[in-house]
């Protein structure tokens, strides 16, 4: 089976973490530091802290910004439900938004006035946050798609129009450290706190002793390891790789699939770079062309079954028509670093024989 995504694991990568294996520190150690400090001068932020998922950072990006019970938190229902749900951990509700149907991206300049936004850079294309017609009172972006995206204010993670920026390492993703997240900020305040919040809510207070410490607010345990650490880092050293590689597969796919009877996703507009973490493409009679393309050994996926299909989550009244329209059709094609030409080949010919287009 030739998977939708996969991790792309070299002799250096293993090689990092045996050396933390036969190292003092496995957890919260100076590998982890390391990786914060390289994540952060790569997307050109002032503080990057590490998570244990994307989920986690998610989490505690809302819950660093103040936000809470009777605030309205607004992201977009094509999505995962983690870009929801980071807001109802902290008591916020959730108002889902549809997507254009050309980007499948949030609309910025139809954002309403709310409290905070989680802006979803779908399958890697950025949301161009410039375009915001009201900017609610926080602006976070889940960048869990869009490691090595940019903009023409820089690379996606220095929060030039937003206040937090959420990362994913999951292996499916760009770079992985097994599972794995981290948060970018240029505030100083928001970047304690987001530390704090990682490792229980504790405080060091070494005036009263070197082992003293104080619990000062309810938190969670979400660090991440050093192991992961080491991972990631050798991963982020061969990100330029990994983003090439995806930008030649991308453009072999539209070259293939330019006659055939699908909608592809557009590539990145002028002054933007795209992350593509996946490739989607609406096909009729999905159903039909998913199983088929599985049959045939090809794993494609659907990203996502909107948020507000599942039953925790509900529609607007004016109803999500775009963001509807597009899942009836979405297919995600295999994309990652290790997929060879000539298995691109076989998705490309199993795509259109599923299509009839032969």
């Amino acid at each position: 089976m030739i998977p939708y995504g996969r991790q792309s694991v070299d002799e250096d990568d293993i090689a990092a973490v045996v050396a933390v294996l036969r190292g003092d520190w496995l957890t919260q150690g100076p590998h982890v530091a390391e990786f914060e400090d390289r994540f952060a001068a790569r997307v050109e932020a002032e503080h990057a802290v590490a998570f244990a998922n994307g989920t986690a950072a998610l989490h505690a990006a809302c819950a660093v910004s103040d936000l809470g019970p009777g605030d309205v938190v607004a992201t977009s229902t094509l999505s995962f439900v983690a870009s929801a749900n980071c807001a109802r951990y902290v008591g916020a509700e959730v108002l889902l938004l549809d997507v254009d149907p050309t980007t499948l991206n949030l609309d910025p300049a139809q954002v309403p006035a709310v409290d905070g936004l989680v802006a979803v850079h779908y399958a890697g294309l950025p949301v161009d946050l410039r375009d915001l017609g009201t900017r609610p009172r926080v602006v976070i972006e889940d960048a869990a798609h869009a490691v090595g995206a940019t903009t023409p204010d820089g690379p996606v993670g220095n929060c030039a129009h937003s206040d937090l920026c959420c990362f994913s390492f999951h292996p499916v993703k760009t770079i992985t450290s097994g599972e794995g997240g981290m948060v970018t900020t240029n505030d100083a305040e928001l970047a304690a706190r987001l530390r704090r919040f990682r490792h229980h809510g504790t405080e060091p207070r070494p005036e009263l002793g070197a082992w003293a410490y104080e619990v000062v607010e309810l938190a969670y345990n979400y660090r991440l390891t050093d192991i992961q650490a080491a991972l990631g880092t050798s991963q982020l050293a061969r990100l330029d790789a990994f983003l090439e590689r995806r930008r030649a597969l991308a453009q072999r796919y539209r070259e293939a699939l330019a006659t055939a009877p699908i909608t592809v996703a557009p590539a990145a507009p002028a002054g933007f770079g795209h992350g593509l973490h996946l490739f989607p493409v609406q096909v009729p009679d999905r159903r039909r062309v998913f199983d088929s393309m599985r049959t045939a050994g090809i794993g494609v996926q659907v990203h996502y079954v909107p948020i507000h299909h599942h039953r925790t989550f509900s529609a607007p009244p004016t109803g999500l028509p775009h963001a509807d329209a597009a899942y009836a059709g979405l297919l995600s094609l295999p994309l990652y670093p290790d997929l060879t030409d000539a298995e691109q080949d076989q998705v490309i010919a199993a795509l259109r024989t599923a299509l009839g287009a032969g």
